[in-house]
């Protein structure tokens, strides 16, 4: 099992930059950049190559809408370039409220448009020739484009591609042609009951090739006698993710929470957060919830949680160490994994 976590992008980016890269040295394996409407992750992602020597460097997500899957490509074939082959791509379809209110764009054919981008971007890493015909046209009929293929030649033509998925029809597409897994608020004890079905479904239909599907998953990190104390600041991002992300109806974080058996739970947060009534939102939260999403108790405590998101298939740890001394605890779960 690999070790990552997410780089902090609501301040200084080149601070939070040098925070994560001061961590390869504690055993970091891989950052994930996240993009939504703040900072763009590539040109981040290109300072963590030029900072970093040894852990993997991902963006989490870029959205499939907001750009052709050339320029996505493009992206891969040159941060894989300047991190000498370190390079992971998360992709996903984002959400309704960034892609059509942020970048104006008509939040539709979400899974389409994934598998579609995941295709084009291997064959263009490839090297192939384009001359494909679908929710993208390259080129574009009746105009003065002519099929071509990337002018230079990448490091890896395999750079792994991630989708972020939730719902059971992304979940099974990402199984069956993604080389990862990025979903969000996994709780390890209840991926299956969620999950296991389109996972299954989709890994059925799975090329041999592209080995076995990885998954990314974690949270908030802290070992010691009055840890378990860190899990209520996951409050805030779950009230965040369940209540405030996507109307009613519309929000897959919500889904989510009722598929986990919260269902009054998850509508009274919903209620509180659209209401502006964030921290009775919060509060609303299930301390089981906070607990079960975490890694924030004692040591042995820690060790069994570790061993829970192993067992629910999880092959690459991502934490979010709280503490004076982040790489102390990196340092430790390292020995442990």
């Amino acid at each position: 099992m690999e070790l990552s976590t997410f780089l902090d992008y609501a301040g200084d980016p080149r601070a939070a930059a040098d925070r994560a890269a001061a961590l390869e040295s504690a055993g970091l394996d891989a950052v994930w950049v996240a993009e939504a409407y703040g900072f763009d992750s590539p040109t981040i992602m290109g300072y963590l190559a030029a900072r970093t020597e040894r852990m993997k460097i991902g963006s989490a997500i870029l959205n499939v809408y907001s750009r052709t899957p050339a320029l996505i490509a493009q992206t891969a074939a040159g941060l894989d370039a300047v991190s000498g082959g370190r390079a992971i791509i998360g992709l996903g379809a984002s959400g309704p409220q960034v892609v059509e209110g942020w970048h104006g764009k008509a939040y539709d054919k979400p899974l389409g448009r994934t598998r579609e981008t995941i295709e084009l971007t291997r064959r263009i890493l490839r090297r192939e020739v384009i001359d494909h015909h679908g929710i993208t046209d390259m080129p574009r009929p009746g105009g003065l484009g002519r099929p071509l293929k990337i002018l230079t030649k990448p490091v890896r033509p395999d750079v792994p591609l991630y989708v972020a998925a939730l719902g059971p029809a992304n979940v099974r597409m990402t199984a069956e042609v993604a080389d990862g897994w990025l979903p969000t608020l996994f709780i390890p004890e209840k991926a299956h009951q969620v999950w296991g079905t389109p996972l299954a479904e989709g890994a059925a239909r799975r090329d041999p090739a592209l080995g076995e599907l990885k998954i990314v998953a974690g949270g908030l990190l802290a070992i010691g006698a009055d840890a378990a104390a860190v899990r209520d600041l996951a409050r805030p991002r779950i009230a965040l993710y369940v209540g405030g992300m996507g109307a009613p109806g519309k929000n897959f974080y919500n889904d989510l929470a009722v598929a986990y058996g919260y269902e009054k739970e998850a509508r009274l947060i919903q209620e509180l957060y659209l209401a502006g009534r964030k921290k009775e939102a919060e509060a609303a939260v299930p301390d089981e919830f906070c607990e079960l999403i975490s890694l924030c108790g004692p040591e042995g405590y820690v060790r069994d949680r570790i061993a829970a998101f192993r067992e629910a298939g999880v092959t690459m740890l991502e934490i979010a160490p709280v503490g004076p001394d982040p790489a102390r605890l990196i340092e430790t779960v390292k020995n442990w994994l």
